[in-house]
């Protein structure tokens, strides 16, 4: 995401390197191009010479360490404003209620049946919520049946009355359902509707002043850009919406509406949804996201995904199986599993800083495991549990029944070797360090 406009900022900052300090000439030709890289990435007009004026009233009124050289401020300077034009602080979402009534809304085609999905799995898993999905997508053929698939994924109920198409009728029967069932958030999935569409839009707003939602999200396809900005801003004049939820940002490399939706609607974006899996939804940091942008990686997200996905039961057991060198390919299949489930490849990597630039070019596919998982899935019980008998007989079968080489088989194998190698070494090292520290908090002091 954002790769084009990290590129021109990047060019945009080299026009101050090997200045010696700031001035307004190299300021002015500095912040032209940042405005320039805004608007290709979509960014309102207005929104960027705002942005621009902003940074260079900083950059003037500012003295400059002599530590600090002046394209290291201004990247800074950058930074910050990047922040507060995104909202400056994360914003959650109001689940105080029981139940707490979440209602979805935006066109045709933003995702919102998926992100329905993806923030009940999300406060399933996370927040030990109790979720209750409702489908009031009365027109779109297959729209209610889309929905149970999605909560069938994920193990969360619906509440649908197929024959019905009163909107909120539908909405006060699921309301009823939960407070008998005992469900503590109803998310309402809705039709996309067009923002002229006068008699569609007279429905959603009769069904929020129904229901009385404690949060109203307003879905947008983040790679229409400034048309998903113009949209918001129609769809918040009617239903003045408590936060956007930005879909398949990890497919937009330009990032306008990201970057402008906050400021022209004036409501903070709450979640981003980072491809079709049903885990890939993280929610919106501003500065986190400026990070991004400016190629400084974001370490932060990249371990709360690792960390929402790892069950501590099953971190401490393969704790102990890679002590006693025990770590077999059972266990890296799920590693891999694991890694699948934490979203886009590409998208991780670039959560590492300074990797985003080295791989911008690079196709990373998605299905880059299947092979692994291809030779894994054709060993046996035994050989999987007991790597140390895959003989050359067994390697050439297993080539075969996975469509690989044996020379594949083996190198996966020397991988999958070093690995272990390395986990128990770096294990081991752990917990002597920890002995160590242990044994000298109980040594008495010596004398001297």
């Amino acid at each position: 995401m954002f790769e084009n406009l990290s590129d021109r900022l990047e060019r945009s900052f080299k026009i101050l390197k090997g200045e010696g300090k700031i001035t307004e000439i190299n300021v002015a030709a500095t912040l032209k191009d940042v405005r320039r890289a805004l608007i290709e990435a979509d960014v309102n007009y207005k929104v960027a010479k705002n942005f621009t004026d902003s940074v260079k009233e900083k950059a003037m009124g500012m003295n400059v360490l002599t530590a600090v050289k002046p394209g290291q401020m201004m990247v800074k300077l950058v930074h910050d404003e990047l922040a507060t034009l995104m909202g400056g602080e994360t914003v959650g979402i109001n689940l105080k209620s029981k139940p707490a009534i979440i209602l979805m809304s935006g066109l045709q085609g933003s995702g919102k049946t998926t992100f329905s999905g993806k923030l009940a799995n999300m406060l399933k898993t996370k927040q030990r919520k109790n979720p209750l999905l409702v489908a009031c997508d009365v027109y779109r053929p297959a729209a209610i049946q889309q929905l149970k698939v999605v909560a069938e994924q994920i193990g969360v109920p619906v509440y649908a009355e197929e024959d019905n198409k009163n909107v909120v009728e539908i909405a006060h029967n699921a309301l009823r359902e939960a407070k008998a069932k005992g469900y503590d958030v109803v998310i309402i999935d809705t039709a996309g509707r067009l923002a002229v569409d006068e008699e569609m839009m007279n429905e959603i707003e009769a069904l929020k002043n129904a229901v009385n939602p404690d949060e109203t999200l307003f879905v947008v396809d983040s790679m229409t850009g400034q048309d998903a900005v113009n949209t918001a801003k129609t769809f918040n004049d009617r239903l003045d919406f408590d936060g956007v939820v930005l879909t398949k940002l990890d497919g937009d490399t330009r990032g306008g509406a990201a970057l402008s939706i906050r400021t022209v609607v004036t409501k903070p974006i709450k979640f981003i949804g980072t491809g079709e899996k049903m885990e890939a939804i993280d929610a919106f940091h501003p500065t986190r996201m400026a990070d991004r942008i400016l190629g400084m990686g974001d370490v932060v997200s990249l371990v709360e995904r690792a960390q929402a996905l790892i069950d501590e039961k099953e971190a401490l057991e393969l704790q102990k199986k890679i002590q006693k060198n025990k770590f077999d390919f059972n266990d890296f299949m799920n590693q891999i599993q694991q890694i699948k489930k934490m979203g886009n490849i590409k998208d991780l990597a670039s959560m590492i800083p300074g990797v985003g630039k080295a791989i911008k070019d690079i196709d990373i596919d998605d299905d880059a495991f299947k092979g692994i998982e291809a030779i894994i899935q054709s060993m046996t019980p035994k050989e999987r549990t007991h790597p140390e008998c895959l003989n050359q007989s067994r390697r050439m079968r297993i080539a075969k029944g996975s469509g690989t080489t044996v020379q594949d088989v083996n190198k996966l194998i020397k991988q999958f070797d070093q690995t272990r190698k390395m986990m128990q070494m770096v294990t081991n090292t752990s917990k002597m360090n920890m002995m160590m520290n242990a044994m000298k908090g109980k040594m008495p002091n010596m004398p001297r």
